[in-house]
């Protein structure tokens, strides 16, 4: 069989650090351009990984020799360059957030389908296996009817500088944080999940949430905590808990690969935790992309389930309560604005009108044509 021809929309870190060793270790894969708007840049990548250096996006999609596309862009740009990928009529793997809004994401998935094209949402904790052996033990009844969950995700302070800060390529704990605990929410609520409540701690000088929580119901009654930060120190974890006990991932959303990670059941007969067999999540969502190309595979990573993603987050952004950053002095402590002391006119987070109330406006969907 013919290798899958990959291009790469853009030099993250990453594609750098993560999705770019996983798919020139693909057997049936070969990475044949990468793009970048700076030349050096490209050539970097491409000195390490292969391929020939492209100056340019456009460029890169008007080439005739790729199947797909691999595109971890900042999240304002996705669905631009998303949607002109599957006009030129290759498969798209995307870093998540696939789109920064629920109506960019249902387009997006409408033009997959109909022109016949996989489009994938990188979620790629989902493709570790440890995550399977959850499903197992709930599946055998480990805990009883599973009733609630919580799930938490939080990161240090990125430096300044970092993309993350900037609301203008869609930065903010949300989108790039939050979306890993909303998406095992919706795992576990159905896609019929819905915001009961939500909070996001916004630095006010740099127009970004910088961390928040929420809580998500389910149409059988069920809830989900989802916390997220990226001012906090490092969690990546979420809980089970049933009529009978409950089980946790202790290491569930960046393992690395030769992590063996440890799953945590309690019940009324003790505590029992089962250490696992390491996995390569990166390898894994590669493997499952490739097989939904070749061989029509299907996937949770796309379709309704991106739609779902999108509306969810969309809706913990409309409804959430803003709040300052509880570790900015600013944020807490400065004058009103008009008082004549120094610093008064501190700058303001976007907000929105929601049914009567303020709610964060998210980063823009940034289209350059």
């Amino acid at each position: 069989m013919s290798l899958l021809r990959v291009g790469v929309l853009g030099c993250a870190s990453i594609a750098w650090r993560k999705m770019l060793p996983a798919l020139t270790g693909h057997p049936g894969v070969a990475v044949v351009a990468l793009a970048s708007r700076a030349p050096e840049k490209a050539a970097r990548f491409t000195a390490r990984f292969g391929g020939e250096a492209v100056t340019g996006y456009d460029r890169l999609l008007a080439r005739g020799d790729l199947d797909a596309v691999y595109l971890p862009l900042p999240a304002a740009l996705h669905a631009e360059w998303v949607e002109r990928a599957l006009e030129a009529g290759v498969h798209v793997l995307a870093e998540k957030p696939l789109a920064t809004t629920a109506k960019d994401a249902e387009h997006l998935v409408a033009l997959a389908a109909e022109r016949r094209l996989a489009l994938f949402e990188n979620f790629m904790f989902r493709c570790h296996s440890q995550h399977a052996a959850v499903r197992e033990a709930v599946a055998t009844g480990a805990i009883g009817t599973v009733r609630s969950l919580t799930a938490e995700f939080t990161i240090p302070a990125p430096a300044p500088g970092d993309m993350r800060y900037d609301p203008e390529v869609g930065g903010g704990a949300l989108l790039d944080i939050g979306v890993y605990p909303v998406r095992t929410a919706l795992d576990f609520l159905g896609e019929d999940g819905d915001v009961a409540g939500a909070t996001l701690n916004v630095d006010a000088r740099l127009g970004v949430d910088v961390g928040g929580s929420a809580v998500l119901t389910g149409p059988a009654g069920r809830t989900a905590h989802v916390t997220f930060g990226m001012r906090h120190g490092y969690r990546s974890r979420y809980e089970l808990t049933g009529e009978q006990g409950r089980i946790t991932a202790l290491w569930a959303y960046t393992p690395p690969a030769g992590h063996a990670p440890v799953i945590r059941i309690e019940s009324g007969t003790g505590i029992e935790e089962r250490t696992l067999p390491p996995d390569d999540q990166f390898a894994a969502v590669v493997r499952r992309f490739v097989s939904r190309v070749r061989d029509g595979a299907p996937s949770d990573l796309e379709g309704r389930a991106i739609v779902a993603q999108a509306g969810l987050v969309d809706r913990i952004r409309q409804r959430a309560v803003l709040l300052p950053d509880p570790g900015c002095q600013a944020d807490r402590a400065s004058p009103p604005a008009g008082s004549g002391r120094p610093g008064s006119a501190r700058p303001k987070p976007t907000v929105i009108s929601n049914h009567g109330s303020a709610s964060y406006a998210g980063p823009p969907t940034v289209r350059a044509r």
